[in-house]
């Protein structure tokens, strides 16, 4: 069975939204520069096309996407992302971590797991030998960080003060050792890679 592994991006002061975010604004109000990396430059919610990575960053996600067998995702990010159109935009299972699993949609686009336990082993089981990522949001990361289901963290730091939104490790307070992997850097992101020690 694969490892698994967690990544999302902050801003410097480790937020992984601004505010407001949800629905049509799923990284909240100023939260675009937080996937600058993603499609290639400046984008806004309004934009009527966006860009592709490049370079770096296009190495990490391919990297990245070509490595992943399952995603786990909250229902938060599932509802803030739009539900992503009705359609999974991996082609791989995605597990969606939720209190009310009964509200699956139709379809075997999206399955709906009542615990984040049961999400991560079906995910690990679906994935086979390739990784099964926690996509986020920051609550469904840190529960898994504090249970001890993340093998790997990986965080992207965009180059940007959001000043309020979200923040990644709010009200962690478990000691969480970490030791460095690597480090890759582009105009847009910073991308850190740390392997999570257990205790």
């Amino acid at each position: 069975m694969g490892k698994v592994v967690a990544g999302i991006t902050t801003s410097v002061d480790g937020y992984i939204t601004g505010p407001d975010d949800g629905p049509g604004f799923g990284l909240g109000l100023g939260g675009e520069r937080l996937h600058w990396w993603v499609f290639g430059g400046p984008w806004s919610y309004d934009s009527p096309e966006r860009g592709e990575p490049v370079g770096a960053d296009r190495a990490w996600l391919e990297e990245n996407l070509g490595a992943n067998g399952a995603v786990v995702a909250g229902r938060g990010t599932y509802e803030a992302a739009g539900h992503w159109g009705e359609k999974n935009p991996w082609d791989i299972p995605c597990f969606v971590v939720t209190h009310r699993p009964e509200e699956q949609p139709p379809g075997d686009d999206f399955i709906f797991v009542g615990g984040l336990p049961e999400a991560i082993e079906r995910a690990k089981t679906a994935a086979g030998d390739k990784q099964a990522h926690v996509m986020g949001g920051a609550q469904i990361i840190r529960q898994a960080l504090s249970a001890g289901l993340v093998d790997e963290l990986t965080l992207i730091i965009a180059p940007v003060v959001l000043g309020a939104g979200k923040r990644l490790f709010d009200g962690f307070a478990e000691p969480l050792e970490l030791e460095h992997r690597g480090a890759r850097q582009s105009q847009f992101a910073t991308f850190i890679d740390y392997l999570v020690k257990r205790n």
